[in-house]
């Protein structure tokens, strides 16, 4: 007993864990494997039958226990496969990894061979399979000549089809070269004859280690491998080796490399020190040669994003290799979902997640692509790693400096002879069976000495398969004797076997070719990450600077973690180069950036997290290397400078190895058992390999070191929180879709699959709420800010982003159960059938779609009709746009659009309503059938309409849109008609509608327009023509017919001459009308809107200012001034693609004008005889008259000599306004003189001029603000301040304006 606790207490210290035999059980027999999709079409050798664990040693580990299932799974993941002499059987590794629920890994190596059937039961059960087969063949022959019986079309799953098209092509070992129509129902062309053929059944060794040695794994199986095939048995009993990895090879410390025995030869490995990037062994140079560095950096991109990735390979180690090599690369940041990179064929159904995941897919050689129905495709980016290619998903943002990055590495590739474009380096087909690659792939190419490695063994390709197949087969090496007594040539052969004996010979000048190899694999490895590492390092060189620590302690910290904002996004973005914005947006959403800033901090509480520790360290180095200006907004690339440094670590700890474990040696074992028999792998004696040495003293060293450490740990958590609170805050707080980071293998009763869909409904659920709420918060302004949710400054570049996640969301809920998959997006797919039936039942009933359209309220008590609201109306929008190509597109258009209406909780709901078609397309566990969880869902979407989204406008920039405009004459007077002829030009923030006649007395009219977006002015104005010219209009009314936005432009003046101040034309500042819905009270709540400050109030005639008896006191004109002024100041602090309109804050309610026309209005004489009103535009023509009278008759001695050219610039801008050909009035004119002074930075000047000019004392009162020097200087002051700001104007002010 005590001998087991001493083993397995020092396991986390030891370098293997377990060492595993999978196989044939012969006491059970042929078991087929109904989990992996089995097809009875298929010959008995080419289906799939039960493997079990034969045997496993230690029998358990405290720290790792071990799961039987699982390992079986892995290890075997096909299950037994059976060949016959005819066939090859090339040995394969792969290794592969199980994930914990901690999120902790194990390692998994393989090394699948195959050994001879002995048992007479199990050589009769294939026997008579294959009769029955035979038989059953020949009697379908007649039925089915052609087409196979197997196909999947029919298939009622989406799932089940996936499994059938994976296995509607035989096995890719098969050599047998049957004829067309037999193939085509799966009859292998020669059977199987116990007399006549010898039967092989796959058999698999494996290695679970806490950490990915796998060069040395893999040398070691092969070693072991050997041993078993040899001719002459091995040095020692294979207990030994066995024995001496499980109990006495230690995991070399950190930064120190460790030399160990196998077999034949020594093994070695090192370990990156503390401040190196973690260990990775697995070849990243094969991955690129297999994808590409331009395909690489895209997948890259993808993982980073967090997509849901599916790489798809014939070679379990090709995806092994990819998946983990595109991990590495995250550091510093980890992949927080789904990872499972070999994905056995029983676990398929899990394709169906709706959550983020990496998964790798075995394919079957021949299938297309295009018979892999997937469940979800929106958000899928599909890596065919064979064939070198990859499928990403729309609106794909690219990695910062994309191109320079892929340069570099490029240069990294080239230095090692690897081609940056990947592919295939011979000329050969891609291999059909998981041999090793790098042997088989990387022949004639400069590297081909290194993978011929003589002295291990390991030739390289075909050579490798020849020699194996001549040494281990007696039947061809008699073959091979006949050959040369008859003089075939056989010399290459003889060569390769020469080659073999020739050990030693090549490697006393030096160290083994396959040890430089990996020598040279490491290095490589290690340079390809430093140039990841180091672009995040410039990426994120001052991301501390925006992280927000306001908790006391972890205890508060944790609670309220999901409340809490912990990085300040949009500073961390406004200090970002333009062109990296795009990808940054997306990435500081995911899960892994917020667990990477989550870990910083922590880091001020508890020991930093291994990857941050390295990230900081290497962040901190560059600091004292490169100090960095202020201004970080430069996108100029960095190449990374660690190459040098980083390689030679490597090569330093290599070429001189600083420890090396004890030699394996012969144990106390029964004599007799396990005798050696060549081509069988023995069986071991279980009770010497049960335990480990009692008094080995670098077990007891370490368990000492690892208890002093775990008691220290423990302390250090007692101290903060009791652990279990700690570990149930930590679950809630971080997991959402990571507490399913690997599906169970062990168990796949239908009662845990449930489960397991119940937890996606669960997560799915709560990201909605996470998200809507996100959306929310960062929407609302002033009032989140007042919840105490911090400072509210949403750019556009976040929203937007935070609607696409949205997008992203919903599609992940829509495909999830699904029974059968139509076209790549789930929600397009389901809304088309709900198309279909409701326009079936259109045409039946001969009326309006029932239900699915309610009517909304008149936008005003006058003029604009009711618009539809109907899920179908809103969807033959999206169809009626060319622009869009795709499902995915129109999905995603059709959201925006339905998120901008305020209706798209209304839609999914009325879409969820048709119950019978919800049945038909899902399967009982799918979110959209779970009722109270819907609910739920759409009520979270239902709270998104408290705020203004202007998601589909600001995006669709190029569509035609039809606009409705109504012009609201006041009925009450006469005038309400006029003669003239009437017309109207309207203004966006993307564009105008040119100059539109509007049909005497006929007040409303349709247009269609590139898409205007936000509408910002309307122009408005009459010919004079007839007897009654003259026109009151209230307002005008312009509504977009597609998203139903409405603005109305407020007027309450006359137009005509000889009326009001005289104008033909006025420019109207429009406003933002909400739709108040008595139906739904989530529609009526709103922000503030946009266009106009709230705290104003409507505004009114300028004429009444003076004639009311509620007149502006100094003190509200001085504070209208100055927020007018500092909201341009704020509108020029925002990014630009974010500003808005300009014009609203120059002459909206609240701007500038408005401010400055109270200026001029208080203490101004304007009543005068016959009640004839007097303007400000007449005190400034009659200052000009002043200037341009004392200028001719040089009386200039009244006005102080600077301010000369400041009169000539006020006469010029006066005169050139009088002089143009548009008649817009004197309000009209006194507000494009204020427009153009603050453009050109006049208005300070001219204001001291104004107030010194004589003319003022018969214009003005006494107690004028004008008048008094003091409030003139400090307004001079505050209109300075926008001399900084280039103020643009609308062409609807400026044209015909000649100065």
């Amino acid at each position: 007993m005590s001998a087991t606790m001493s083993g397995s207490g020092s396991a986390p210290c030891r370098f293997a864990h377990y060492f595993i035999i999978c196989g044939i059980d012969n006491e059970t027999g042929l078991e087929p494997d109904a989990l992996a999709g089995e097809n009875f079409d298929q010959s008995p050798l080419k289906r799939t039958f039960k493997s079990k664990v034969l045997a496993h040693y230690p029998e358990n580990i405290e720290c790792n226990p071990f799961d039987q299932d699982a390992v079986n799974m892995l290890c075997m993941p096909k299950g037994l496969s059976f060949r016959t002499q005819r066939d090859s059987r090339t040995p394969q590794f792969h290794s592969f990894l199980i994930t914990r629920e901690d999120g902790s890994r194990t390692y998994g190596f393989v090394h699948t061979f195959y050994e001879e059937v002995t048992s007479p039961q199990i050589c009769s059960a294939m026997q008579t399979l294959h009769q029955m087969h035979q038989a059953e063949h020949n009697a379908s022959a007649h039925n089915c000549p052609s087409s196979s019986s197997s196909s999947s079309s029919s298939s009622s799953s989406s799932m089940d089809s996936l499994a059938s098209s994976l296995d509607e092509v035989e096995s890719p070992s098969s050599t047998s070269s049957s004829q067309g129509g037999r193939r085509s129902c799966g009859c292998s062309g020669e059977g199987y004859d116990s007399v006549r053929d010898t039967l092989y059944a796959s058999k698999a060794m494996c290695l679970i280690t806490p950490m990915p040695f796998m060069h040395a794994c893999k040398r070691f199986l092969s070693q072991i491998h050997r041993a078993v095939i040899s001719h002459q048995p091995p040095p020692l009993p294979l207990e030994s080796y066995i024995y001496n990895i499980l109990y006495e090879v230690p995991l070399p410390p950190p930064g120190r490399s460790l030399k160990f025995h196998g077999v034949y030869e020594p093994i070695m490995c090192q370990r990156p020190g503390v401040g190196e990037l973690p260990l990775a062994d697995f070849p990243l140079g094969e991955a690129f040669r297999l994808l590409g560095v331009e395909n690489l950096v895209q997948l890259f991109t993808c993982v980073l994003l967090e997509m849901q990735i599916l790489l798809y390979s014939q070679d379990y180690q090709r995806l092994m290799v990819v998946a983990e090599g595109i991990t590495t690369l995250l550091f510093p940041f980890q992949w927080q979902h789904v990872y499972v990179p070999i994905l056995p064929a029983s676990l398929l159904h899990f394709l169906d997640a709706p959550v983020p995941y990496l998964m790798g897919l075995q394919s079957k050689d021949g299938t297309d692509r295009s018979k892999l129905e997937l469940p979800q495709e929106a958000n899928l980016c599909f890596v065919d790693v064979d064939n070198h290619c990859i499928e990403l998903p729309e609106d794909f943002p690219q990695f910062p400096n994309k191109t320079e990055f892929i340069q570099e590495l490029s240069e990294v590739l080239l230095s090692y002879g690897l081609s940056p474009e990947g592919g295939n380096t011979s000329s050969e087909p891609a291999v059909s069976t998981q041999t090793s690659t790098l042997e088989k792939e990387l022949k004639s190419t400069s590297l081909r000495e290194l993978v011929d490695d003589r002295r291990n063994g390991n030739l390289g390709g075909e050579a490798l398969d020849m020699l194996e197949l001549l040494q281990g087969n007696p039947t061809l090496e008699r073959l091979q004797a006949l050959a040369k007594r008859t003089g075939v040539k056989v010399a290459r052969l003889e060569t390769l076997a020469a080659g073999q004996k020739a050990v030693g010979d090549e490697s006393l000048g030096g160290r083994p070719p396959v040890e430089e190899e990996e020598l040279r694999n490491a290095k490589l490895n290690v340079q390809l990450r430093e140039v990841f590492a180091a672009r995040f390092a410039t990426m994120f060189a001052d991301y501390e600077s925006f992280v927000i620590q306001n908790s006391p302690d972890l205890e508060s910290w944790l609670t309220n973690r999901e409340q809490m904002h912990n990085f300040d996004k949009a500073s961390f973005l406004s200090d970002q180069p333009e062109p990296y914005l795009p990808f940054l947006s997306h990435f500081i959403e995911t899960q892994m950036f917020a667990t990477f800033i989550d870990n910083k901090i922590m880091s001020q509480w508890e020991e930093k997290e291994p990857l941050l520790r390295v990230f900081d360290g290497r962040i901190e180095k560059a600091r004292l290397y490169n100090v960095r200006a202020p201004s970080l907004r430069s996108s100029v690339y960095q190449k990374c400078t660690f190459l040098k440094e980083s390689a030679q670590a490597i090569e330093q700890r290599l070429r001189k190895i600083d420890h090396t474990a004890i030699h394996p040696h012969l144990l106390d074992m029964k004599i007799g058992q396990g005798k050696y028999q060549q081509g069988f792998f023995p069986k071991l004696q279980a009770d010497v390999l049960a335990s480990g040495p009692t008094n080995n003293k670098w077990s007891n060293r370490t368990c000492s070191t690892q208890r002093r450490v775990d008691r220290h740990r423990q302390q250090n958590e007692h101290l903060v929180l009791d652990n279990d609170l700690k570990e149930k805050y930590m679950q809630e707080a971080r997991n959402l879709g990571k507490n399913l980071r690997q599906p169970k293998l062990s168990d796949l009763s239908p009662a845990v699959i449930a489960q397991t869909n119940w937890k996606f409904v669960e997560g799915l659920l709560k990201e909605c709420k996470m998200k809507t709420k996100r959306m929310l918060v960062e929407k609302m302004g002033r009032e989140a800010v007042e919840l105490g949710h911090g400072e509210a400054n949403i750019t556009g570049l976040e929203e937007n982003t935070l609607i696409a996640s949205l997008c992203d969301l919903l599609e992940r809920i829509w495909s999830h159960g699904l029974q059968v998959k139509q076209g790549k997006s789930a929600l397009w797919s389901h809304l088309l059938h709900y198309q279909a039936r409701e326009e079936k039942n259109e045409m039946l009933s001969e009326s309006p779609v029932s239900n699915a359209q309610e009517r909304r309220k008149p936008e005003s008590s006058v003029g604009l009709p009711a618009l539809r609201v109907s899920v179908i109306q809103d969807m033959r929008h999206i169809q009626n746009m060319g622009e869009i190509k795709t499902d995915v597109g129109r999905a995603r258009a059709w959201i925006r659009l339905s998120l901008e209406k305020k209706l798209l909780s209304q839609h999914l709901k009325q879409l969820l309503s048709n119950q019978a078609l919800t049945k038909k397309l899902y399967k009982r566990y799918a979110f959209l059938r779970c009722e109270e969880e819907k609910e739920q869902f759409l009520f979270h979407l239902l709270s998104l309409n408290a705020v203004d989204y202007f998601c589909f406008t600001s995006v669709f920039t190029t569509i035609m849109i039809p606009y409705r405009a109504v012009i609201i004459p006041i009925k009450k007077l006469s005038n309400a008609m006029t003669t003239s002829n009437p017309w109207l030009c309207v203004s966006g923030e993307l564009g105008d509608s040119g100059i539109l006649q509007i049909t005497k007395n006929v007040l409303e009219m349709t247009f269609d327009r590139q898409n205007l977006g936000k509408l910002t002015t309307v122009q408005l104005g009459h010919d004079n023509s007839g007897l009654l010219a003259k026109w009151l209009v209230d307002c005008v009314m312009v509504r977009n017919e597609i998203t139903g936005h409405t603005y109305k432009f407020p007027c309450g003046r006359w137009l005509g001459k000889g009326v009001d101040d005289g104008s033909l034309e006025r420019v109207l500042i429009g406003e933002f009308v909400v739709p108040c819905n008595d139906d739904d009270g989530g529609r009526g709540t709103k922000t503030p809107p946009l266009q106009r400050s709230p705290s104003q109030i409507r505004r009114i005639s300028i004429t009444s200012l003076t004639g009311r008896g509620n007149k502006p006191t100094t003190v509200q004109i001085q504070e209208s001034i100055g927020e007018a002024v500092n909201n341009i100041i704020k509108h020029f602090h925002k990014p630009e693609k974010e500003r808005g309109s300009l014009t609203v804050l120059l002459c909206g309610e609240g701007g500038l004008v408005w401010a400055l026309e109270q200026f001029f209005h208080h203490g101004f004489r304007s009543a005068r005889i016959f009640q004839k009103n007097v303007f400000v535009w007449d005190f400034y023509e009659r200052i000009v008259a002043f200037m341009e009278n004392a200028d001719q008759i040089g009386d200039l001695q009244e006005i102080p000599e600077p301010l000369g050219p400041n009169c000539e610039s006020f006469c010029r801008y006066v005169n050139a306004i009088n002089n143009m050909p548009r008649n817009i009035g004197k309000d009209g004119k006194f507000q494009l003189l204020v427009c153009l002074g603050a453009r050109d930075r006049l208005l300070p000047q001219w204001l001291p001029l104004l107030a010194e000019c004589p003319v003022i004392t018969r214009m003005y009162e006494e107690n004028a603000l004008l008048r008094d020097k003091l409030t003139v200087s400090s307004l001079v002051g505050v209109l300075e301040t926008l001399n900084d700001f280039p103020i643009t104007l609308e062409t609807s002010f400026t044209k015909s304006v000649e100065l």
